[in-house]
């Protein structure tokens, strides 16, 4: 025994594989009582033995396998893991156990098989035991058949499926064993048991003996009801309960429900297999069936019936066999032939059941018409056929035929339908018994119960009684209000006779026990609808009467009998029985009606109803007012009251004081008593001819609103429409339209008459009136609100403009819900929540699609054209189908019968010619639209066929077939879809297309379903084929569909149909399943009714789905009940509706929108952290890839499904990049709404992002970047932190985009990578791009070096990883590569290094090749910088370490130049790459970095700025000492004084708080006020002017959005910045300094504020916009005239450029050019024609005249013509002498303009032409003649004389003289005193020195010793004086040299470092022509100056970080950084701007 002590040893798991038997049974006895002792069924030790357990079965030695087998049970029994190893170890159960000897081994061969069906695992053994029964050994059989039976006895045939074992049952009883088929039969009884005689047909070809043994082994087996014994993991309630009876005694009937449930109703026809029956037909069958000679006929019928006898038929294209055989019923004159057509008939429709659905519509109605037939044997086969059809379709889908043969004249026919309705009721439910359908029938039914011939009438009772017993008297009574008590109870007798086919299987346990119903109540059908309560309602008589008092919200809701009338009275539902009649009264005649009156009115009030004198009659109204008021309801005689009132004056009273009251009276009554409309028909005539009324129309409208409440809407209207289109009176008719608009939105639709108001609207739409017509239309507006869009084909043949009208009205309503009903009685039903709500609610709209006049087609459709259609060649057959199209257009709406259309156009689908396909698809669609609803019969026969065309392979004939699909499904609803089998045939097809289409097609529409047919079902097999399908779309689509499937089908259902899949296929699908269970939708909510029911509050959670469908799914539960809009809103209720297969009253686009009205991201509960669970345990691809593959956007799109919305994703993965963007435009819109939504789709949408830097398209591209910007921007306000996952499947795909060859692109994704750093640590980010310096592409390495220097700049040497040491080496490898800017950039980013880390540097860099060093150290000699701040950068690394971003840390980044709130990030050193238009010397360039810090802003939540920068350039101790010097003598007092307070106070009026501002503009209007003080703010006008719309901008785009701000303060900030501004251009020499530039952004300003349609909203909106009027007009005016026209030109032209500004901007600007051109011939002399022909000429050129004729409009091209032809007018041919500032002029369109205007008007003018042009060669330049000189100049003389006005008129004169420097001005002076002669000389010469010097003077730039305090911080733009003089040329650089002396000195600091500096003018590029200067190039030029002086105070030793890579550089460092391009800079200050908001 030596070895045995080895494996002794050996660990368990080990010994049960020992090659030695002993050691393996030892092992076995020792697992068995391992597994016996582990508890936890989880516990890992179970997973050691998965592989070992098939082992311990199949053990070779016999002892050993029976411990095996018992370790083996005991071991499935408790592991939580067994189920893997069902498939082996049931396999090697059936193949080594059964087939030993030893009964003990079959006995717990057995066992394990029971206990892996117990673990829920039955299939898979089902699945080998079958093929255990193919086996050899007959022994494995005998013991396959035992366990079956075993199985089956004991779990029931719920679990074990019996179909497959039914399949080889017959097989087994061949068997040469005896021991098979004896156990063969022992399992046959044991199935007889559970399914009875659904066993009988598939046994029927055995053996007989063996047959006749079975039937007697049959009779024996007790007739209970078999029971399940045992009991699966998952019933483990229903042991408990099964175990409960057992130990009460085992009641057989206590099982009740239950039991009954637990036994499936086995049918047979599921059980048989299926025969193939087309190919068997006799070949010559179909010539046979026409030929003359009936035997023949026969024949080929006899050889039908002989094939439908199968008893299940293989589906096929049965069209034609049915389309002859219902050709020999109809036509045939055989009778007998007719019987036995018939009979072929019924026996196809039970062979193929549900797929002969599509042919029932054609059928029933041949069959009907047939049963004028008298014979009994043709009118029972014909009886047999038409029941066997009904139960292959649906009542609803037949109703319309059957309802078409109700009226026939025949009565055996009238007899026989309402026989077949009849039988065909007992087979319906409620819930397929709605009352949309039982309306229809009942009301046919009613015609037949008073028909003549007694039998007609006998049947029709039948069919009633029926109907009551199916659907309830609750349900029913409504439609027999009208029928006698005596016709009743012949319907109750019948009722009570009918023996329903549910009633037995189904009806509850009540039905049984009473054998009769009570009577009252409807069947307790348990299975059906809601119908417990009805259940309640029988056993609980208490709540029951109560029930009608219970208000909405009380428990028993449903529990009313009440006789809820028809859609006339909608109003009458929660009433008692009699409460739901209408109060009827007789007419009482005049003297009853006196008495009765007398009765209750003091007799005074009767006497003076008629007095002569109106004060008496007044007062008799007052009385008769007061004793209404008190009389008690019961006892108030409405009429008599009423008629009293309308004795004589009656409605004639002339005095309206008296008509009033009376008018006012009838109210009362009708408010206060029971009013009937007998009463109402005495008072309307009246009150409609008062309506019109001025002073008593309100009073009548109330009256009628009052009737209306006691009579109901619906007659009250119907009346008062008549009566007001009965008289001639426009205004009582328009009054009365605006009445019932009104009404209708107070008492809600239902039970409106939309036919008879219609006729009137018509009526009134015609009328001559303007006010009726309004009326009208207004009407039709509110009845759209309810009816929706089908409202409007009754008017299509209106006239257009009318039809327009009407269109607009309906636009205004697109979107808008009904008001909910106010009034009515709606509002005392308690609740209202019975079954009929839904219908109720669809009745309007589908009223109004049945009232449509319908055409029918059905003979147009002759053989004629049908033979055409299927003509051979294709052009008759295209002439066909143009035939059809016609004829369904001309008819606009038709009836459901059109002949043999369907059979025509089926076999166009497949017809060989595309186009005919694809024009065979539109007529489908024609059709759906022109049928409506009804085209729902047509479904099975031309719908599915069309599902058959989404295979093709051409795209666009398989997107008209989807479109067409669609279209049906409108109109149908799904359900007709999804019934039967034809759908999963179509799936079954392996047509890749076909599959993508259909399964694409089925995702969408699912989740809109609330409930589907169980035929889905059979779907699911081909959806799981579609899975593992070849082509990858289909795959795709597959798993789209998968969740929705799901929603339906549940998951149970669906892992439970992978049973029939290879175990490969079947794991895959199961994993996809446990996928798509996560990702599973909710289904849509229920419509609002299902709320009603939920006492109090919300609808419960289930209804809420995930999306925001059911927006307010719970707040309906308060009204009565939600009216009928709510349907076609688009809800959650019209969604669901859907299902019904009713139309859903909504335009297809209406429904689109409302589907994306919901959120766009739905927040998976920790979906993401399952999406990197997945990912880490590479159960996904990891998202890494050099160019993005197939699988990687398929797994993308799987993952979004589930999270972002389907409309969304569909425009996220289409092919084309338009919808790209227009999914990011989306997703910008959505980013703030959504926050959390983004957050947890964050991984997705980055992938998503990257997959779009893949495509070649720039502008998804940028808008995608824009996109990130704002995204990162709200991930650091949020202080998201990005994970791991997220960053590197983004990061590196960004940085691939740094090496774009575009500017801007690089520009955004630095900017973006800038961002990043607030949410992913620096040191992490510095990885990510020193990976991308390794690429190939050099931009890429270039940029990715640059971006590491600013990292190291912002956040100190601790970035770099994995040392500094490591990184730096990296970095300098790059010194010597081949590329230029990569070389630069590398050497940049390392002396960045050594400016923060000094000589350091060398040591970490290592050895270098001498030539890389020498470079270096010569860039680190030329930055000449000292290290310094390095230590503050390091220090603010910790809390960027930490991650800790909290407000401050979030400003941890490089540069002050990036502050979080600018949306824009400049690009570093890229300045100089941009194509410079007009380049902008370095002084006079904008200093972006300083504004973009300046945190002047508003909003408080700003991010701090970065502390160290801001410390460098104030270092107080850096500003030298000034030595304090006398000012020199250039600076004169006033003005530096002044100049620098102006300067101060002007930089305050653009501050971003509204009371500074305020405050800075009163001030200045203070001094524009005092005309002594004005003169101060001259030199100042456009810094002033550039403030003020830096603040109209800042209101606009800040102040105006902020909800906080209160909005009187914007209106006060604008009346202040409005006067001051009038206040300036009032003094023409100051307004006249505006230059063109401000006056173009003054004049953009005013106009964006006229247009601002948010002032209008405010108070005193209005007020503050006829101001801007009044003060363009003085802007006009008064400025310079040269300029404000050029600045206008300008703008014109740019606005017409910009897309996104509005024509009415354009509009606007257009205007003030023609006001300027009519101001022309005072101002023609004062302008500079040069410059303004140049304007023209460059607008010319940007718009030649055909594009300007493209313009939507013809104003400009007008405008611009009138401009010229105006000029032209008044210079005449001297004109031409203008074009000199035009280069090549000869080219310019617009001296070829001139001279056509000047030809045409010399032309016109003749020799008067030629004189002039002689006058014009005299010197006056302007050719002005004496006479003209003169008055001029006295008009000036006159100006300088008046006291107002004498500084105009010199400022005038001074430019009169400058312009015409040879006007003689001496006649006028030698007039005067010689004391005026000196002040006006004094005042030119003034005006000289002040102009020509005003270049010179410094206008302080900043700091003059007294502004030291206020200056320094950088917040205030102290923006200095204008550049250039008034005409806007450009001043030279000297003036600023100079200027800049004077500050060294005043501030102590010695010119010397003077000569250091080149030369200025190398600085300044030579200026342009003097091109429109806009202010914000002036701004630049101010802020750089203002810079530059400070820059000079800290003596140019500042530190390294001056030279910021800012694209700009100081002066000092680069003078050659050439400027950058002005419009970029303008972008730039333009973005600054917006991120002040």
């Amino acid at each position: 025994m030596g070895d045995d002590s080895e494996w002794m040893k050996l660990p368990i798991d080990q010994k049960c594989e020992h090659k030695l038997w002993k050691a393996r049974l030892n092992g076995y006895e020792e697992a068995l009582k391992l597994f016996q002792k582990i508890d936890d069924e989880k516990s890992p030790e179970w997973s050691k033995y998965l592989g070992l357990i098939k082992k311990f079965v199949t053990d070779s030695n016999a002892v050993a396998q029976l411990k095996g087998l018992e370790a083996a049970l005991a071991y499935v029994e408790n592991a939580h893991v067994a189920g893997k190893t069902t498939g082996e170890v049931a396999s090697g159960v059936v193949n080594k156990v059964f087939n030993q000897p030893k009964a003990r081994a079959k006995e717990l061969g057995l066992d394990i098989c029971l206990m892996y069906i117990e673990i829920e695992k039955g299939e898979a053994v089902q699945e080998e035991l079958l093929k255990g029964l193919d086996n050899k050994n007959p022994k494995i059989i005998v013991a396959c058949i035992e366990t079956l039976r075993k199985a089956l006895s004991e779990f029931g045939s719920k679990i074990i499926s019996l179909k497959p074992i039914i399949k080889v049952l017959p097989k087994l009883f061949e068997s040469r064993e005896k021991a098979v088929r004896d156990e063969a039969k022992l399992l046959a009884v044991e199935i007889y048991r559970w399914i009875r005689d659904a066993l009988r047909p598939p046994l029927q070809n055995i053996n007989s003996v063996q047959l006749k043994e079975l039937e007697e082994e049959w009779v024996k087996v007790s007739s209970a009801a078999p029971k399940q014994t045992r009991f699966l993991r998952s019933q483990q309630e229903l042991k408990a309960k099964f175990e409960q009876q057992q130990a009460v005694g085992g009641d057989a009937d206590g099982g009740g429900d239950d039991e009954e449930e637990a036994v499936p109703q086995v049918d047979a026809y599921e059980l048989l297999e299926a025969v193939e029956i087309l190919s068997k037909l006799p070949k010559d069958f179909y010539e046979k069936i026409e030929a003359k000679k009936w035997q023949e006929r026969k024949e080929a019928l006899e050889a039908v019936e002989l094939l439908v006898k199968n008893p299940k038929l293989e589906s096929g294209d049965y069209a034609d066999l049915v389309k002859v055989l219902k050709k020999v019923v109809g036509k045939d004159t055989n009778v007998m032939l007719v019987a036995l057509a018939a009979k072929c008939l019924a026996g196809l429709a039970a062979g193929l059941r549900k797929k002969f659905g599509q042919y029932a519509g054609h059928v029933v109605p041949t069959i009907l018409e047939k049963f004028k037939e008298k014979k009994p044997q043709v009118v029972q086969a014909l009886q047999e056929a038409i029941d066997a059809i009904f139960l292959t379709t649906t009542l609803q889908n037949i109703s319309e035929d059957v309802l078409a043969v109700m009226d026939n004249k025949n009565p055996t026919i009238k007899q026989q339908t309402s026989l077949f309705i009849a039988r065909s009721f007992r087979h319906c439910t409620p819930s397929t018994l709605p009352k949309s359908l039982l309306k229809p029938f009942c009301a046919a039914l009613l015609k037949h119960i008073n028909d003549s011939a007694p039998e007609v009438r006998d049947a029709g009772f039948e069919a009633l009684g029926t109907a009551l017993k199916v659907a309830g008297e609750k349900a029913v009574n409504p439609f027999l209000a009208d029928v006698d008590k005596l016709k009743l109870d012949r319907i109750k007798e019948c009722a009570e006779k009918v023996e329903l086919v549910y009633g037995k299987k189904t009806g509850g346990a009540a039905e049984k026990k009473e054998g009769k119903p009570i009577a009252g109540k409807a069947p307790a059908l348990s299975g059906s609808g809601g119908d417990k309560e009805t259940k309640d309602a029988a056993t609980k008589p208490g709540p029951l009467k109560k029930a009608p008092t219970v208000k909405s919200g009380g428990p028993p809701k449903k529990g009313k009998p009440a006789a809820a009338a028809g859609v006339g009275g909608a109003g009458a539902k929660g009433k008692k029985g009699p409460e739901t009649k209408e109060i009827f009264e007789s007419e009482l005649s005049i003297e009853v009606c006196e008495e009765k009156a007398a009765a209750v009115l003091p007799a005074s009030c009767i006497q003076q109803l008629d007095s002569g004198n109106w004060k008496e009659r007044l007062a008799c109204m007052e009385e008769f007012q007061k004793a209404v008021e008190l009389m008690e309801r019961s006892e108030m005689p409405c009429q008599a009251l009423v008629r009293m009132l309308a004795k004589k004056p009656g409605w004639k009273e002339t005095n309206f004081q008296v008509m009033q009251m009376k008018l006012h009276i009838v109210a009362l009554i009708a408010q206060k008593g029971n009013f009937s409309k007998t009463s109402a028909q005495v008072v309307l005539d009246g009150l409609v001819d008062k309506v019109g009324d001025v002073k008593c129309g309100s009073n009548a409208k109330e009256a009628m609103t009052a009737i209306a409440e006691a009579c109901q809407l619906p007659w009250t209207a119907e009346q008062v429409v008549a009566m007001a289109f009965s008289q001639k009176n426009p205004k009582n008719q328009s009054e009365t339209l605006n009445w019932l608009s009104n009404a209708i939105k107070e008492f809600g639709f239902s039970g409106l008459n939309v036919k008879a108001f219609i006729s009137n609207v018509k009526t009134a739409l015609a009328a001559t009136n303007p006010a009726v017509r309004t009326s009208a239309i207004t009407l039709l507006g509110v009845m759209y609100l309810y009816v929706g869009p089908p409202l409007r084909m009754f008017f299509e043949d209106e006239k257009p403009a009318l039809l327009s009208q009407i269109d607009a009205e309906f636009e205004k309503m697109q979107g808008q819900m009904a008001p909910a009903p106010t009034r009515g009685i709606s509002r005392h039903s308690g609740g209202g929540g019975d079954d009929g709500e839904e219908e109720e609610q669809e009745d309007v709209g589908n009223d109004v699609v049945d009232l449509l006049p319908r055409t029918d087609i059905g003979d147009k459709i002759t053989a004629e054209l049908v033979s055409k259609i299927g003509d051979k060649n294709w052009k008759i057959r295209k002439e066909g189908l143009d035939e059809v199209t016609s004829i369904i257009n001309d008819a606009k709406f038709i009836q459901p019968n059109i002949g043999e259309l369907p059979a025509a156009l089926k076999s166009r689908l497949n017809d060989s010619n595309k186009i005919l396909v694809q024009q065979t698809l539109s007529i489908l669609q024609q059709l759906a639209t022109a049928m409506g609803p009804n085209i729902k019969q047509h479904v099975k026969n031309l719908g599915i066929p069309v599902i058959t065309v989404l295979g093709d392979s051409k795209n666009n004939v398989r997107a008209a077939a989807l479109a067409t699909v669609n279209a049906w499904a409108e109109q149908t609803g799904m359900k007709e879809w999804l019934e039967g089998e034809d759908l999963s045939e179509e799936l079954k097809k392996e047509n890749p297309f076909l599959r993508q289409e259909l399964l694409g097609w089925l995702a969408e529409k699912l989740p809109t379903l609330r409930s589907v047919p169980s035929d889905l079902l059979l779907c699911v097999p081909h959806l799981y084929s579609c899975l593992e399908d070849r082509n990858g779309d289909v795959r795709k689509k597959a798993q789209d569909a998968l969740p929705f499937f799901m929603m339906h089908l549940g998951f149970e259902k669906m892992a439970k149909a992978t049973s029939k899949l290879k175990p490969t296929s079947k794991d895959q699908v199961l994993a996809m399943l446990e996928k798509a269970k996560a990702n599973m939708p909710a289904k849509p909510a229920p419509p609002a009714k299902a709320s009603s029911r939920v006492v109090g509050g919300a609808a419960p959670a289930k209804f809420q789905p995930a999306s925001a469908l059911a927006e307010d799914s719970g707040s309906n539960t308060m009204e009565s009940k939600p009216d009928s809009k709510k349907a076609k809103a688009g809800g959650a209720s019209s969604k669901a509706k859907g299902v019904q297969g009713k139309k859903v009253l909504s335009k297809p686009n209406l429904k689109e929108d409302d589907d994306k009205s919901g959120p766009i991201f739905i927040i998976v509960p920790n979906g993401k952290e399952q999406r990197m669970k997945d990912e880490k345990g590479l159960k996904v691809l990891k998202w890494n890839f050099t160019t993005p593959r197939d699988e990687y956007i398929e797994q993308l799109k799987t993952q979004m499904s589930s999270c972002v919305a389907k409309w969304l994703q569909d425009e996220m993965f289409h092919a084309d990049f338009q919808h790209h963007n227009k999914a990011l435009a989306v997703m910008i819109e959505h980013l703030e709404i959504e926050k959390d939504g983004v957050i947890s789709c964050l991984d997705l949408i980055l992938k998503w992002l990257t997959l779009r830097f893949f495509d070649t398209n720039t502008s998804v591209l940028m808008k995608a970047l824009e996109y990130l910007k704002l995204l990162f921007n709200l991930l650091s306000q949020e202080e998201y932190h990005l994970t791991e996952n997220e960053a590197s499947s983004f990061i590196p795909y960004l940085i691939l985009k740094v090496g774009e060859p575009k500017d801007v692109i690089r520009k955004d994704v630095r900017a973006i990578l800038n961002r990043m750093c607030l949410i992913y640590p620096a040191s992490k980010m510095f990885t990510f791009i020193m990976e991308g310096t390794k690429s190939k592409n050099s931009k890429q390495r270039a940029e990715c070096l640059e971006e590491l220097g600013c990292l190291v700049e912002s956040y100190g040497m601790n970035v770099c990883q994995p040392t500094p040491g490591k990184a730096l080496k990296e970095m300098a490898t790059h010194i010597g590569d081949r590329d230029n800017t990569v070389r630069n950039a590398a050497l940049n980013t390392i002396v960045t290094v050594y400016n923060v880390h000094g000589d350091q540097v060398f040591k970490l860099i290592g050895n270098l090749s001498e030539k890389d060093m020498s470079m270096l150290e010569e860039r680190i000699k030329r930055s000449a910088k000292r290290p310094s701040a390095a230590p503050v950068r390091q220090a603010e690394e910790k809390p960027q370490r930490t991650q800790n971003i909290s407000a401050n840390a979030s400003m941890l980044r490089k540069g002050p130049a990036e502050d979080m709130s600018s949306k824009l990030n400049q690009n570093r050193n890229m300045g100089s790459h941009s194509e410079t238009t007009h380049t902008v010397p370095r002084e006079f360039q904008l200093d972006l970095d300083e504004i973009e810090n300046d945190n002047g802003t508003v909003r408080c939540e700003m991010p701090a700025l970065v502390q160290h920068k801001l410390d460098d350039i104030f270092e107080p101790v850096l500003i030298p000492e000034p030595k304090i010097r006398a000012v020199s003598p250039h600076f004169d007092d006033m003005h530096s004084n002044t100049a620098s307070t102006i300067n101060f106070v002007i930089s305050q009026v653009a501050s971003g708080d509204i009371n500074t501002s305020i405050q800075a503009l009163a001030q200045i209007d203070e001094v524009l006020r005092q005309e002594d003080k004005a003169e101060a703010m001259s030199g100042h006008i456009d810094q002033f002017l550039i403030a003020t719309f830096m603040q109209l901008r800042l209101i606009y785009n800040t102040h105006m959005a902020d909800e906080k701000l209160d909005k009187d303060e914007i209106v006060k900030l604008y009346s202040c910045i409005i006067g001051s501004m009038i206040s300036l251009f009032q003094i023409e020499s100051l307004a006249r300094e505006a230059s063109t530039g401000v006056l173009k952004d003054l004049m953009h300003g005013l106009i964006t504020l006229m247009l601002d349609s948010r002032v209008e909203d405010l108070e005193e909106g209005e007020q503050v916009i006829r101001s801007v009027n009044l003060l363009v007009v003085k802007v006009l005016e008064k400025s310079d005239q040269t300029n404000i026209l050029s600045a206008l030109l300008v703008l014109l032209q740019d606005s017409l450029l910009a897309t996104a500004s509005s024509p009415k901007f354009s509009e606007l600007v257009m205007k003030c050019l023609w006001r300027m051109v009519r101001l022309l011939p005072e101002t023609i002399n004062s302008i500079n024609l040069d410059r303004i022909l140049l304007d023209i000429h460059i607008f010319m050129k940007v718009f030649p005249k055909e594009k300007l004729k493209q313009c939507k409009s013809e104003f400009p091209i007008r405008t611009l013509k009138t401009l010229l032809h105006t000029l032209c007018k008044l210079k005449g041919p001297k004109i031409l002498d203008h074009l000199t500032m035009i280069d090549n002029k000869n080219e310019s369109e617009l001296e070829a303009h001139l001279c056509r205007v000047m030809k045409h008007s010399m032309d016109q003018t003749g020799s008067k032409a030629d004189k002039d042009t002689e006058k014009g060669a005299s010197r006056i330049e302007e050719k002005a003649s004496k006479a003209k000189v003169n008055d001029i100049l006295a008009e000036i003389f006159k100006k300088i004389g008046s006291k107002e006005n004498t500084k105009e008129g010199l400022a005038e004169l001074y430019e009169y003289k400058k312009k015409y420097s040879d006007a003689d001005i001496e006649p006028f002076l030698k007039n005067s005193s010689q004391f005026f002669q000196s002040y006006v000389e004094r005042g030119l010469r003034l005006i000289e020195t002040e102009r020509e010097g005003k270049g010179r003077i410094a206008a302080s730039t900043g700091i003059s010793p007294q502004m030291e305090g206020t200056c320094v911080p950088a917040s205030t733009h102290t923006v200095s004086s204008s550049i250039g003089n008034t005409n806007g040329e450009e001043v030279g650089p000297s003036v600023y040299l100079e200027r800049l002396k004077i500050l060294r000195q005043r501030c102590g600091l010695d010119n010397a470092k003077q000569e250091d500096r080149p030369p200025l003018t190398s600085l300044l590029s030579k200026p342009a022509l003097p091109t429109v200067a806009s202010s914000t190039d002036m701004l630049h030029s101010k802020l750089s100056q203002l810079r530059e002086s400070r820059e000079q105070y800290q003596h140019l030793d500042l530190d390294s970080n001056q030279t910021h890579s800012s694209g700009i550089g100081t002066t000092l460092a680069s003078p050659s950084s050439a400027a950058a391009n002005i419009d970029d800079l303008k972008k730039r200050l333009e973005r600054i701007k917006s991120s002040r908001k």
